[in-house]
């Protein structure tokens, strides 16, 4: 027999499964190539937030169709693809962020690796498929 140390799978899930989830509102919010975002984003900022306009508000946009799971070893978590239909933006990434809590604490910053345009058209941030490759994982 053996004997090896490691976070058991099912709090893993039980993690990304908390009463955060269930009851909270997560939006996201665009962002220019001029923003400063990283891990040590505690929260929402309009700083360098894309410029309102046709259907993208101030705060950005509620998120829907939030998923959780088990690939292997790893838990997941993620969200639908988030569109801003007849819209003019240019962004160059994102922050996932907890509308519910006093603080709109942050969750997770998505870089785009480039900067992106619509205009007067559809604007969507396509989430990676669900399972080890999902944007929040714990392994």
């Amino acid at each position: 027999m053996a004997i090896t140390q490691a976070m058991c799978n099912t709090f893993k899930v039980d993690i990304l499964n908390t009463n955060y989830l269930s009851g909270d509102a997560y939006w996201m919010a665009l962002y220019t190539s001029s923003a400063t975002l990283s891990s040590a984003t505690t929260a929402y900022t309009s700083a360098n937030e894309v410029a309102v306009g046709g259907n993208y508000i101030n705060y950005g946009a509620v998120m829907s169709g939030i998923g959780t799971g088990l690939s292997s070893n790893t838990a997941w978590l993620s969200w639908s693809n988030q569109t801003w239909s007849a819209s003019t933006i240019t962004a160059a990434g994102a922050l996932i962020y907890n509308h519910s809590r006093a603080g709109l604490n942050a969750v997770v910053v998505i870089s785009f690796g480039g900067t992106y345009s619509s205009s007067g058209g559809a604007f969507t941030v396509q989430f990676p498929a669900t399972g080890a490759t999902a944007i929040i994982t714990i392994t």
